[in-house]
């Protein structure tokens, strides 16, 4: 039991309510005021109060990330409903928030918390700095960093060695706490990284030229993913005469090509249509946001979740996109939130099992930190080789078999069509690689955040082409 006495504040914000949202956390030392953890992050589009009550969760896990277990804690912050209904004073009448609040109520037994004390804003400007930086942050696809730094990630801040993929976290490239940061903040679980943040590509990965068969006319530039409206194209207005959407999913691929042909430039029209498959990586659940391998357990999403994937079916079910099926991985934060997305586009969701997360075995349900306590050596192993299941689990390579089985049923059955695929971080990172003929060790290399999207389009006649990756503009 820790002697430390803490003290924690916390805040969230909405810029909108719902809007863009995100949180803040301080923990010090309660005698000195000493500044021992900081956490920030934002989280999509959520409530003021989901952010409030994300920021107090975020609190009281970096205590016990400290090693603060049955520690002492007061904890302050602004929102009046949260410190009453934390304090038992008030009862809790949005649904919504429940989940959240069994939450908080879950790190505070494992604490003793003296007190639940309200204060005036102006009282925790730390936290609500905190909050702020993670909201500009994420409005200019930065990465809040553990000091209250905003600057992006440069190739040299990146880890090195083997980080591992990234399974079911929150939507962040933060580490969560300044001083005891234990590595990657992921999807439901997060692997180490050296001590650095994870990377979150936010660029399309987009061919320079449309897939081509044989040589022809029109170039089309290369581009980076805007801010948003679902494109991928970095040219010009000016330019948009000489070339459509990279992600223009209402007409065929081929009309990747120019539609004003200058005679004698190199690449030509693919001779098929393609068959898309658009990749949406589900919401939150609560083992998200407790960092926690996720892999065949079956959590519901969070109300952050729920919000996550009412506003990818926004995005989904406007121009440019056009959907002809949706297909899910059996699992229920899967499966809702392809339904939300279903219904907005007026589609039924079919199932393919295939789909379905890595099965993590033993390390079901553990933190990254517990793992490596009590499986060392099995971790290590795991890390290094793709081939390496969890104990009672699954390698990466077998999810990789049932993976590439699932996807030529979908090339076949819907060629020439688009297809949504709604599915988890290890199935989605798999499709992408095998399009790009990378190894399985790629896996490690790349990052998705929670309800992401990414795009690649299979040609009968020729290579798959990743066309975007990891596109959160949605959640913004």
């Amino acid at each position: 039991m820790s002697t430390t006495a803490y003290l924690v504040e916390a805040d969230g914000g909405s810029r909108g309510n719902p809007g863009p949202a995100g949180y803040g956390a301080v923990v010090m030392d309660a005698r000195d005021r000493q500044v021992l953890a900081e956490a920030a992050e934002a989280i999509g589009v959520a409530t003021n109060n989901v952010a409030e009550y994300r920021g107090l969760i975020a609190g009281l896990s970096s205590v016990l990330d400290l090693g603060g277990e049955g520690a002492t804690v007061e904890v302050r912050m602004d929102s009046k409903l949260v410190i009453e209904q934390m304090a038992g004073r008030w009862k809790i009448k949005n649904e919504g928030l429940r989940p959240l609040a069994i939450e908080a109520q879950a790190l505070v037994r494992r604490l003793r918390v003296t007190g639940w004390t309200w204060i005036p804003r102006e009282r925790n400007k730390h936290a609500d700095r905190l909050a702020n930086e993670a909201m500009d942050a994420a409005a200019k696809g930065l990465a809040w960093k553990a000091g209250g730094t905003t600057a992006g990630l440069a190739a040299s801040d990146r880890p090195t060695g083997p980080y591992a993929p990234t399974l079911d976290t929150p939507p962040s490239d933060r580490v969560s706490q300044g001083t005891a940061s234990q590595g990657l903040v992921s999807p439901d679980v997060a692997y180490p990284s050296a001590g650095a943040p994870g990377v979150s590509s936010r660029a399309a990965t987009s061919p320079s030229t449309a897939p081509s068969s044989a040589p022809s006319t029109g170039a089309v530039s290369s581009g980076t993913a805007s801010g948003g409206g679902g494109s991928a194209s970095g040219v010009s207005d000016a330019r948009r005469g000489e070339q459509t959407d990279l992600l223009d999913l209402s007409a065929p691929s081929a009309s990747l090509v120019t539609a004003q042909q200058t005679k004698g430039t190199g690449w030509g029209p693919a001779t098929r249509v393609a068959t898309s498959l658009l990749l949406l990586r589900h919401g939150e659940t609560p083992l998200s946001a407790e960092r926690r391998f996720s892999g065949l357990g079956d959590p519901e999403l969070t109300p952050n979740g729920l919000a996550q994937a009412d506003a990818a079916a926004r995005r989904l079910s406007a121009p440019p996109y056009r959907i002809d099926v949706v297909v899910s991985s059996p699992l229920k934060r899967a499966r809702r939130t392809a339904q939300t997305v279903a219904g907005s586009v007026g589609l039924d969701v079919e199932v393919d099992e295939d789909l379905r997360e890595t099965d993590f075995g033993a390390w079901e349900g553990h933190t990254f930190t517990e793992i490596q306590r009590r499986w060392p050596t099995e971790l290590a192993a795991w890390l290094a080789d793709p081939t390496v299941a969890p104990p009672q689990g699954e390698s990466f390579v077998e999810v990789a078999r049932r993976v590439e089985a699932a996807r030529d049923r979908l090339v076949e059955r819907y060629e020439g069509r688009t297809v949504l695929v709604v599915s988890h971080v290890t199935p989605i990172k798999t499709l992408l690689r095998l399009a790009l003929l990378a190894p399985p060790e790629a896996l490690y290399r790349m990052h998705l955040d929670l309800a992401c999207l990414s795009l690649i389009d299979f040609y009968a006649d020729g290579p798959a082409v990743v066309k975007s990756f990891n596109d959160i503009s949605h959640l913004r």
